[in-house]
């Protein structure tokens, strides 16, 4: 019996380095980590070298620079380019689809004469006006490609651009304020120290209230042939659920989902750093500023458009 127990203890040693886990080797940092980690050092340098007046907070005025330097150079440009398709879609494909619809209205009655449609007025009325929008569809989309204006990637460009920079930025002072950290001596507006988040989430707030104005001023600057455009769509809207139609606005959804994200913006801007919530709120500033400029460019554009359609028309 003894002699099976003395196997048994001098097998057991064996069995414990069989199944103890390997000491982990130290983590390696990977392309993204790395390219982190030198922004992050870059940043800290820039905000030293930068000739700041003494009295000035160097690595918040930093951020704010470094913030406005970004999307002046990478994002601006994008949403130029976006609002000019925009424009070509709202003021040269409608008015001249709108011109061509007597004649779409023309070729569905042909047809429906050609197929031999037979039906009471209401009914003539319904079909012309079903066949009248899948023409105008198609017709849509063929002055759309034509004018160089599709929506898909007037819509999607302006996001793609400013995604990739928002987040990486994000990552760079969030690595810059990873204790320990010179930010942590550093105090800006409510924020008692630039590594930690704003304990009275003044600046969250700031960054839900601004995201909420982008989205509820963005009719401040809508003309008079947008908001009758508007009108007239809500009308037809309103028509067709009356019948028993399901209708699907995605303008609405989109603003809808922008309401929430400015309340989910509040909560998730309170558990980061405060350079990252500093970034956040100048860059929503920014966007907001962009936003209104834009639009008002736009508004001014049109007017002078409708300007010199008055003066075509009274000579």
């Amino acid at each position: 019996m003894f002699p099976a127990k003395a196997a048994l203890f001098s097998i057991r040693p064996s069995l414990t380095r069989a199944v103890r886990r390997p000491p982990r080797s130290p983590s390696r940092r990977t392309f993204v980590s790395s390219t982190v980690h030198g922004l992050s050092e870059g940043f800290l340098d820039l905000a030293i070298a930068l000739p700041f007046p003494p009295e000035w907070p160097p690595y918040s005025c930093t951020i704010i620079l470094v913030t406005v330097v970004t999307r002046l150079a990478f994002t601006v440009p994008f949403s130029v380019w976006a609002k000019n398709r925009q424009w070509r879609a709202e003021n040269v494909v409608i008015p001249q689809l709108k011109e061509e619809m007597p004649g779409i209205h023309k070729q569905v009655q042909q047809q429906m004469k050609r197929d031999g449609f037979r039906g009471d007025k209401e009914a003539v009325i319904a079909e012309i006006n079903k066949r009248s929008r899948v023409l105008a569809a198609e017709r849509r989309k063929e002055l759309l490609a034509q004018h160089h204006c599709s929506p898909i990637p007037t819509i999607a460009m302006p996001i793609v651009s400013q995604l990739p920079l928002f987040i990486g930025t994000s990552m760079v002072l969030s690595k810059a304020a990873r204790a320990p950290t010179v930010l942590d001596s550093e105090a800006f507006f409510t924020l008692t120290s630039l590594s930690h988040a704003d304990s009275t989430l003044t600046l969250p707030i700031m960054l839900g209230v601004i995201t909420l104005a982008n989205v509820e001023t963005a009719r401040w600057f809508v003309s008079a042939e947008v908001l009758e455009r508007e009108q007239q769509v809500a009308k037809w809207t309103a028509e067709r659920r009356a019948r028993g139609e399901q209708i699907l606005e995605p303008k609405k959804i989109y603003q809808t989902t922008l309401r929430i994200l400015s309340v989910g913006r509040i909560l998730i801007a309170a558990l980061v750093p405060g350079s990252v919530q500093l970034y956040w709120v100048t860059s929503a500033t920014f966007g907001l500023l962009q936003s209104w400029a834009l639009d008002y460019w736009d508004l001014r554009r049109r007017k002078r458009q409708a300007g010199s359609r008055k003066e075509k028309s009274s000579t």
